[in-house]
Order: structure tokens, then sequence, then C-alpha cells
């Protein structure tokens, strides 16, 4: 099989180990003569998976004791309806920063539910940068506060986490377990498992446990935090194989120098792409502004546009797939998750370099 690096920004690149070791297992997981697919989601079997998963999360995120970890379904676009039914009384507002395409989203959505004050938004320059929190406009009644540490489709990234007096929440779902963060500084985090940590068809809640039982009163039962917890996420069937694969993931990391040790691999693979583009003279550009530019999605445009589909062609005879950007906005899109090697990004540059010379 020829060596494919695999730059997709979700379904992403799995670590290879993870792969092997969930092949190895798949008819038989320790022993039991069943598939994890196919074993009850309420057996001793299973019950081991989840909990040894959430256990892993718990010790790699140090996630304080009075935390909820929640293994959902509907991914992250629904936690836009589960986070105001669940923390915006009815009639409150709630703060919003704008940052982009999920940002959008997620202000579309909680207007159903609340109203939505946007805070600070960067779309008049294009979503170039992370408006400074000097010049935020804050609620100083809102419920909470949202936003999006990393906006997948535009390459943009928080290089802090916002100061905030309400409850702090954040859709995680592209840089989750990317980097160190401090849960205590957050009322609720959700992430798709897509990106850094499994299979699509989970989602991850961490939510502090004071937040929970204050769903508005029409709030769907699927739909309340509370439900959830209270069951241990065995309300209903959960995702019971992305939930495993994820645990193999968490214990991937905590191998690979935990979360502090990925981070420093995910600054030098960062690191050498944009210097790819930066030292090209212009035949590769990015309009992000440095500090805000995203260490998981690399967004950047060829100076000459109409050369991009002959770079994804020539990029793809090379083993580097996934590359085109979002549908949205265009141009190449390299996604550099935690389980992209550093050999790939090494790859991808030696490509940048060498059709840069062919082509300028």
């Amino acid at each position: 099989m020829a060596k494919v690096y695999n730059f997709s920004a979700g379904p992403a690149v799995l670590p290879h180990e993870v792969l092997a070791e969930a092949q190895s297992e798949l008819l038989d997981w320790h022993g039991s003569g069943m598939s994890v697919m196919e074993m009850s989601h309420r057996g001793k079997e299973f019950m081991e998976i989840i909990h040894d998963a959430e256990h892993d999360l718990r010790s790699l995120m140090q996630i304080p004791d009075n935390y909820k970890v929640l293994f959902l379904q509907g991914g992250a676009s629904q936690q836009f309806s589960m986070v105001p039914l669940n923390l915006a009384p009815e009639g409150s507002s709630v703060d919003i920063v704008n940052t982009g395409h999920w940002s959008r989203l997620a202000i579309k959505e909680t207007r159903h539910y609340a109203r939505v004050n946007v805070v600070a938004s960067s779309e008049d320059t294009g979503f170039d940068r992370v408006p400074d929190q000097s010049g935020w406009k804050r609620d100083p009644g809102a419920a909470y506060l949202h936003y999006t540490s990393n906006e997948t489709i535009g390459g943009l990234q928080f290089p802090w986490v916002p100061d905030s007096e309400v409850p702090l929440v954040c859709d995680m779902s592209s840089d989750f377990l990317s980097k160190e963060v401090d849960v205590s500084r957050f009322g609720l985090i959700y992430a798709g498992a897509q990106k850094n940590i499994g299979p699509s068809g989970l989602v991850v809640v961490i939510v502090r446990e004071d937040l929970l039982g204050r769903a508005q009163a029409s709030t769907p039962t699927m739909l309340d935090y509370q439900i959830h917890a209270d069951a241990d996420s065995m309300y209903n069937t959960p995702s019971t194989w992305p939930i495993y694969i994820s645990g193999l993931v968490f214990k991937w990391i905590a191998s690979h120098g935990g979360v502090k040790g990925i981070a420093a691999r995910n600054t030098e693979k960062a690191g050498l792409l944009y210097h790819a583009i930066d030292s090209s003279e212009g035949f590769y550009t990015t309009h992000i502004q440095s500090p805000f530019r995203s260490s998981m999605n690399a967004v950047f445009r060829l100076g000459n546009e109409a050369l991009e589909e002959t770079f994804l062609r020539e990029a793809a005879r090379n083993g580097l797939v996934q590359l085109k950007g979002h549908r949205s906005v265009g141009g190449i899109r390299a996604s550099i998750y935690n389980a992209m090697p550093i050999e790939g990004v090494k790859s991808l540059v030696s490509f940048m370099q060498d059709f840069a010379r062919q082509n300028g």
C-alpha cells in the first residue's frame, strides 16, 4: 500500500498504533469473544471501556472532581442547541465571540433560545485575528460567554483563554487535547471527537456540576445534561465504538508525554509549515495574523490561485491527500492534528518547496 499522509479536517487521521490495536482486538476484545461493536453497552466489558476512557481523560486534562464528563451523540453542532437550552434561562441573554464559520452557526442556533449579544467580531477584516478583549462589549447579565477556540475552516485560533465573570463555554472541537488548558476556568467545554480523539459520532462534554439542573422547561429529555449526567452517559445506547477508539487515543496521548508532550509536537509541526509559507516570497500566502494562526488547521492560498488545482493534484500523486480548502473559502487547508506525524508535515513542506521552484 502506498504511503499516504491524510490532512483531512475531519474525520481526520488517527494514530497508526491505535488503528493497529483496534484491528487486533476487532473480533475479540480482551478474550471476551466479542467485538466492541457487538457487545452490550451495559455489560461489564463495555462498562470497563467507558470507565477507563473517562478516567484517562480526567487524568490527561486534570479535570476537577466537581465536573462531569459526558460522552454524547449529535456532534458539536447539537451542542449549539444543548448549551443555551441548559445554561440560558428563558428570556436571558448570551455573550458570543464571532471568529468565523462555527461561531456564526453557534450564534444562529442560540438565537432560537436566548438573546445573543455578539461581544466582538473580526468579520470586517476577514476573520484575520481574534479581537482584543479590551474592546469586547459584554452584557454583565449574560448567562454565559461562548467562544470557539479554533476555527477549523478559517484557520484562526485563540492564543489565550478569555477572562470571564460569567460561566465560560468553549467549542474546543478542533483543538481538544492539543495543548494544556485549565479546566477550572470553564463552565463547560464541548468537542466533537473526529478531529483529535476518535471517529465521528461522539461529542465529549465537560460541565461544571453547579450548571446542571437548569434546563429550560421545554428542553427535550435527550438534550438535558442532567439526564445524561445522572445516567453516567448511559441514558440511551451511547456511541460505543467511538468511545472505545477515543479511549485508545487517550492512552496513546499519555504514552507520548501527555498533553504537554503532544503540544510540543504540535508547535514544532505548525512552525515548520508556517515557516514554509512565510519564506516562499509570496508564492504561498495566509491572511491570518501571526499570533492567531491555527496550530491545527493551516489555511493558505497560492499567490497564483490558478495553480491551486494543479497543486492539489500533484500533492495527491505524492501521497499528500485531503488538502483542498473548505468550499466556503477555497484554497488549501492542511489539518495537522495530534495524530499527524511530523514526517507528514516535513513531506508536505518539501513538496511545497519543490512545487514553488517548478512553478515560480
